[in-house]
């Protein structure tokens, strides 16, 4: 590219930039989340007869990737000249008027993924079984979200969002739906550090 065409693609992209990285780091946030869910619900109680690694740093390496997609996502929002959003629009629920249904639905899913997901880090505190019975509502966070991606957004009806969404969606739905029918044996024991 030379200089013609970075300084016209600059100035195009320009006034767009805050929009163009929120709805980036959306869907970066749509595929990790998607992906430390599934990743969480393989570690949480293994498929009769299959074993595999410890997957715990993965997961919490997702799990911070999202919340980090997710910040970006909503933060942004506030330097777009098309919405001007505040603060206080992007983080409380049925504040802002643009799509306040499908927006809020986004809020409510951050904060669901924001509180529920660090719980790992309270979990001797708050009790191991506690915490597993408040962690599973994490799915219903991760589900909110994808609600809200699928219901807002610029990309939302077109055919390769919703192609790279059912890719995305469907592993950890799968597996959300063989938790839920009961097909899953008895939890792992814990693993022992080997030499």
């Amino acid at each position: 590219m030379n200089l013609t065409g970075a300084t016209t693609l600059a100035t195009t992209v320009g006034p767009h930039l805050f929009w163009i990285t929120s709805r980036a780091a959306g869907i970066a946030a749509l595929i990790l989340s998607s992906a430390s869910v599934c990743v969480g619900l393989s570690m949480g109680r293994r498929v009769k007869g299959v074993t595999g690694p410890d997957l715990r740093v993965t997961h919490e390496a997702l799990s911070l990737a999202t919340l980090a997609a997710l910040a970006i996502h909503g933060l942004t929002l506030i330097g777009d000249s098309f919405l001007k959003m505040s603060l206080a629009e992007v983080a409380v629920p049925f504040l802002s008027s643009y799509k306040t249904f499908w927006t809020s639905t986004g809020i409510i899913a951050f904060w669901g993924l924001a509180l529920l997901g660090p719980s790992y880090y309270l979990r001797r505190r708050i009790g191991i079984q506690r915490w597993k019975k408040l962690h599973r509502f994490t799915a219903l966070a991760w589900i909110l979200g994808v609600v809200h991606s699928l219901g807002e957004g610029t990309d939302s009806g077109q055919a390769w969002f919703l192609a790279m969404t059912a890719i995305a969606v469907l592993p950890p739905l799968i597996l959300l739906g063989v938790r839920w029918a009961g097909s899953y044996g008895p939890a792992p024991a814990p693993r022992t550090a080997q030499r």
